[in-house]
């Protein structure tokens, strides 16, 4: 039978994995408490070895595999696994039961967290990409300069370096290849940053460093290099310091630090989404939160009267600008939505948002309800917070509609989800 982790005691314990947790690892009940044990399956029997005992619950690492699941393949990385890189927690699912279980774990979040009874969760559109999919890549540089990724395990500090990756684009693993890691040694570097545009033929390097000073830099590649500062904000060393994407027929600009879906095999079908659970009619005015480099913006421009857009990050606020240029129904406010939001007294039809992982401000969403925009459409990256979040609108007067969730990063617990919230 294989082993998951090598033995290193005796103190081992049996389990029956039942159900997918929000973050990747299996649950298994013992003794009356759940135990979370990653790289295992939902209907796989294992031996484990607690790691982290927290009382009412625990984490487990998985010894002997008794009983494989059938949805169990073979991982394509050789960096893949316990104790090794953490960029990936799924490579050993197959794909259709990765998508089953990214459908019940928001189903669950909106139950316990949100509080709602039967969540209207759809079955998870699957990403006609499952490999080679990221457009960027954000990597860790190592004391001895190696770059890789944050182990996944209980060292979440600890560097794992790599020389492949498989769910970047193809040129970025090239610009991984080309890095020249020699002269990395001894620098100040913290993170590497790879982009790519649309075309394959822009490719951007974002440099950050532990000093927060910009880099010398000597590059001999066809490419843009930027210097990204602790607030985010880029310097750009060498070329343009941008990358392009085509998305529906329109091309935006995104400057290194700006923020772009990474998977664009599905962001035209996002944008698609939003759009039908909106159903504009040309009449509406429309309140874009979290706007980014307008994304969302200019199509929202293209079928409603007017579109307010809230960003709080100036070079993306800065690439709107240049992405929208040719609409005039379109007003772009910088500032933090929480900020912003309060200051707003106008009517809304219908609000769009688009928040980082860690949801929405409290404040915000109060004084977004408070605006009573009789549609709110939610475009969430991690169930959890979007629970919260939903809770909460449903708290001011909000009915949960629907949720259709994307498979926006294949080989990864990260699920992508549209909600529709109506007035009730």
């Amino acid at each position: 039978m294989p082993e998951l982790h090598p033995t290193q005691s005796n103190d081992l314990i049996e389990l029956e994995l039942t159900t997918m947790a929000h973050g990747g690892s299996a649950i298994g009940r013992h003794e009356g408490r759940a135990i979370f044990v990653p790289y295992a399956i939902p209907g796989e029997r294992i031996t484990a070895r607690i790691t982290q005992d927290k009382g009412r619950f625990a984490y487990a690492e998985g010894v002997m595999l008794l009983e494989s699941s059938e949805a169990r393949v073979q991982p394509h990385c050789p960096h893949f696994g316990p104790k090794r890189c953490g960029g990936c927690h799924w490579q050993h699912i197959d794909y259709a039961a990765q998508l089953s279980f990214k459908q019940q774990i928001v189903v669950d979040q909106l139950m316990r967290i949100g509080g709602i009874a039967a969540p209207p969760v759809s079955a998870v559109l699957p990403s006609p990409l499952q490999w080679q999919y990221r457009t960027h890549v954000t990597l860790h540089v190592t004391p001895d300069g190696q770059v890789g990724f944050f182990s996944a395990d209980d060292q979440p500090q600890h560097i794992v370096p790599i020389q492949e990756c498989h769910i970047i684009r193809p040129e970025l693993q090239d610009l991984l290849e080309c890095l020249d890691l020699e002269a990395l040694k001894g620098s100040n570097l913290s993170h590497i940053r790879l982009q790519v545009g649309t075309d394959g033929e822009e490719r951007l390097i974002a440099l950050s460093t532990l000093d927060d000073l910009p880099p010398s830099v000597e590059i001999d590649l066809p490419l843009s290099v930027s210097f990204l500062a602790a607030d985010g904000r880029p310097q750009t060393l060498i070329g343009t310091g941008k990358v392009h994407y085509s998305i529906k027929g329109r091309t935006f600009q995104v400057t290194a630090g700006s923020f772009f879906q990474a998977n664009l095999s599905l962001t035209e079908q996002l944008v698609d989404l939003v759009l039908a659970r909106l159903a504009l009619q040309g009449k509406e005015n429309v309140l874009e939160l979290y706007s980014g480099v307008g994304l969302f913006t200019a199509f929202l421009a293209e079928r409603a009267a007017f579109v307010t857009a809230v960003e709080g990050f100036p070079t993306a606020v800065d690439d709107a600008d240049s992405n929208l240029s040719d609409l005039s129904n379109v007003t772009l406010i910088e500032g933090l939505v929480e900020d912003v939001l309060p200051e707003l007294d106008e009517p809304f039809d219908a609000a769009v948002l688009d928040p980082p992982r860690s949801g929405v401000e409290a404040t915000a969403l109060d004084a977004l309800a408070a605006l009573s925009p009789p549609k709110i459409v939610y475009v969430s990256c991690d169930p959890a917070t979007l629970a919260r979040d939903a809770k909460r609108l449903l708290a001011k007067g909000y009915a949960l509609q629907d949720v259709q969730p994307l498979d926006m990063f294949p080989q990864t617990y990260h699920i992508e989800a549209v909600a529709t919230f109506m007035r009730a």
